[in-house]
């Protein structure tokens, strides 16, 4: 499994239809073969903060979704206009919270 994690970062201002495009983009994602899981959170509004936090089943399931027709438009659209530092982790140990 891969774990996506980081922050992105946009104007203030852009917040409102930032979130409007990331939302219909994650209902499409969450559809996606091999998503496990995808969220994106505001974290601070007012410095246009957000975390994303994704599960992909494996790198094949994450490069179609990174392909994928509507990724590559929203990224298009949002290029320039958004920061960011996120990063991809291999999970080969996935056990509950409170599992040793």
């Amino acid at each position: 499994m891969l774990i996506v994690m980081g922050h992105v970062q946009v104007a203030p201002s852009a917040m409102e239809e930032f979130a409007t495009d990331i939302q219909a983009l994650a209902r499409s994602v969450r559809r996606r073969e091999g998503n496990l899981s995808y969220a994106v959170a505001v974290e601070d509004p007012s410095a246009g903060r957000l975390l994303v936090a994704e599960r992909w089943r494996d790198q094949a399931s994450l490069s179609a979704h990174l392909d994928a027709p509507d990724t590559r438009a929203f990224v298009d659209k949002w290029q320039g206009r958004m920061a960011g530092d996120i990063r991809k982790y291999d999970a080969a140990n996935e056990r509950p919270l409170m599992d040793g």
